[in-house]
């Protein structure tokens, strides 16, 4: 699948990649490599990192850097400048958990795909007016889940969403059955201590499984 990427980020579409993106926490950034090599194995070659440690930006640069498969992105991506920063470590998309205007603008002026977090159906109005179609729906289970997502289908089918938040094996066959769902995000295949073990085997395995639940 990462062979018939688009060669220039910006026309990435991230959620068509694959139907689930692993959300990493990364400690130490010497497991960026072998941890995207093993998610790309399993299937799932679109990565979110999150800015949620000081070795995020480093694992970006080094996975981006060796793991030609990898499509790295930068998750919790909360202000202008860690847009800048991401995109000069590598990260081919960002994501955020919600949005303003300024981070918006830095956004889009970033040159890279983006998911602007929103779990109202009035934040959906608000970036469909500002030409952004594709977004995050978090925290997806705490803010209704496959009904709300079901709901804003009919008035609004042109949004298209990645919804993360509460999202697992049980529930993910669920979200990716509906027509505005792209694909979902979660940490399941990313277990913090296969991380913390360096078992790449399992994590790869892991992702094997979850690139297969959408039939």
């Amino acid at each position: 699948m990462a062979s018939s990427l688009p060669s220039s980020p910006s026309a990435l579409s991230v959620l068509d990649v694959a139907p689930v993106v692993p959300v990493v926490v990364v400690a130490d950034a010497a497991d960026a490599v072998p941890l995207a090599r093993a998610l790309v194995a399993g299937g799932l070659p679109a990565i979110e990192v999150t800015l949620r440690t000081p070795a995020a930006l480093e694992a970006i640069r080094a996975a981006s850097a060796d793991v030609p498969d990898a499509v790295v992105g930068a998750g919790t991506v909360l202000t202008p400048g860690q847009v800048g920063d991401c995109v000069a470590a590598g990260a081919r998309f960002l994501v955020s958990p919600g949005w303003t205007d300024v981070l918006l603008t830095a956004m889009q002026g970033s040159g890279v795909p983006f998911l602007p977090g929103v779990s109202t159906t009035s934040e959906v109005v608000a970036l469909l007016e500002r030409g952004v179609t594709q977004m995050k729906f978090f925290p997806a289970q705490a803010a209704g889940g496959t009904a709300y997502l079901k709901s804003l289908a009919g008035p609004l089918p042109q949004a298209r969403f990645c919804p993360t938040g509460g999202i697992g094996p049980g529930n993910a066959p669920e979200y990716l059955s509906l027509p505005n769902v792209g694909c979902v995000g979660g940490t399941w295949m990313v277990p913090q201590d296969a991380i913390a073990e360096r078992d790449w085997v399992r994590i790869e395995g892991l992702a094997r499984e979850a690139a297969a639940l959408r039939g």
